[in-house]
């Protein structure tokens, strides 16, 4: 997906201003493009904790993260901490669920506390202490933020660009599970993207976003968008597509892409 999404978006020499991420998530393409500028914003606060306690403090973050059992009973015993932590604590607690729970899934009840179940380690140590080095690092530039997309979007000029991936399942109309941080995202909050991303558009800004490819979320985009289905990544021959209710909408021209 990544480099899909590299072949169709500025390099960091075409972005003149700030690259704005307003639905963060793992920061992938952010990391992918390393721009000059950045702002990366999530409604998630563990999410944002996790990024700016990992750019203070990535040692710190290092060391208390080797420092978690391995067992699913120390996994319980993690997740339930609601105690007050420092933010290197903080950080290293989000870290080592993320790593160790099922699938490295991140979903929140309506009180926004976190209930994955236990996955194992196998994923824990994929990642190493030069891996939070690197991305402290690469995070010294951006400006974290824990905000709603609207906020962040209305505050961007001409010369910053957007790159959204709002919560979605590929295909459908609405998000079902509730891992928009203790909530679904609605085709309500479809809407208010759509009128948000209008309105930046208006104001010179450029955009790009991964969304559901459901009739009435490409609806919202019809006039001067372009559009190109995902087809999915790792897809060996012979076989469907991964992905296939999965669409990139820009603002500007790409290659491939057709008017909405």
């Amino acid at each position: 997906m990544v480099t899909f999404l590299l072949e169709h978006l500025p390099d960091k020499r075409g972005i003149q201003g700030r690259y704005v991420e307003p639905f963060v998530g793992s920061g992938a393409v952010y990391f992918s493009i390393n721009p000059t500028k950045a702002i990366l914003s999530d409604v998630n606060v563990d999410l944002i904790d996790l990024f700016r306690g990992v750019r203070l403090y990535p040692a710190k973050v290092w060391e208390m993260y080797c420092g978690f059992g391995d067992t699913k009973r120390d996994y319980d015993q993690i997740r339930a901490r609601n105690i007050k932590m420092a933010l290197a604590e903080k950080a290293a607690r989000v870290l080592y669920l993320n790593r160790t729970c099922f699938k490295g899934m991140w979903r929140t009840n309506g009180k926004g506390e976190f209930n994955v179940g236990y996955g194992g380690q196998e994923r824990r140590w994929v990642i190493c202490e030069e891996n939070l080095h690197q991305v402290s690092l690469a995070l010294k530039k951006v400006r974290l933020l824990c905000s709603d997309f609207e906020d962040v979007i209305y505050s961007l000029e001409p010369s910053d660009f957007i790159f959204a991936d709002p919560p979605y399942r590929p295909g459908e109309k609405e998000q079902i599970n509730d891992h928009y941080y203790g909530k679904t995202f609605q085709f309500e909050d479809q809407r208010r993207l759509a009128k948000t991303l209008t309105w930046a558009s208006k104001h010179k800004i450029r955009w790009a976003m991964t969304n559901s490819s459901h009739p009435e979320i490409l609806a919202l985009y019809k006039g001067n968008y372009r559009l190109e289905l995902i087809k999915g990544t790792g897809r060996r021959p012979g076989l469907p597509a991964i992905n296939p209710g999965e669409a990139l909408i820009t603002n500007y021209p790409i290659e491939g892409g057709t008017q909405i």
